[in-house]
């Protein structure tokens, strides 16, 4: 299974806010959406970083309630990890085991096709785990 395979499913609509907005702003979209990071992206699109909870936890823990004015700039990770489409599923799950990330825009020729979380991938290698085991069933009672 691909991720093109997740994303077909899911839809393709990312949400995101921009470097200036406030770690408030953010929390409030994160919250609305029942999502867990969102993408900073300028007025033309390009993805500038990205915002996770995590990122929120440890602006909370540094700065107190000070944190929710902060610009979402100050708190984003930059170095964006991406995946491609065609990329496997385990593949991705090593990638967001090593790095211990829970979300991955899907970038193809620079331009963004969506997002995927971990609870995503989880759920499709659930399923495709049940798809098997259905199938050898079948052949089982067949057999």
């Amino acid at each position: 299974m691909h991720v093109e395979r997740i994303l077909a499913t899911k839809g393709k609509d990312v949400i995101s806010v921009k470097m200036g907005d406030t770690i408030g702003r953010a929390a409030e979209i994160l919250n609305q959406n029942r999502i867990g990071a969102i993408l900073v992206r300028d007025d033309s699109g390009y993805v500038e970083g990205i915002l996770s909870e995590r990122d929120i936890v440890c602006g909370m823990a540094d700065m107190g309630a000070e944190c929710l004015s902060t610009p979402v700039a100050d708190l984003m990770t930059r170095d964006v990890v991406f995946c491609l489409p065609e990329d496997n599923i385990d593949t991705i799950m090593a990638i967001m085991t090593e790095r211990r990330i829970r979300h991955l825009p899907v970038m193809r020729d620079g331009e963004l096709m969506g997002i995927i979380s971990i609870g995503d991938v989880v759920k499709y290698r659930i399923e495709e785990i049940q798809s098997e085991a259905d199938a050898m069933r079948q052949y089982i009672a067949t057999g």
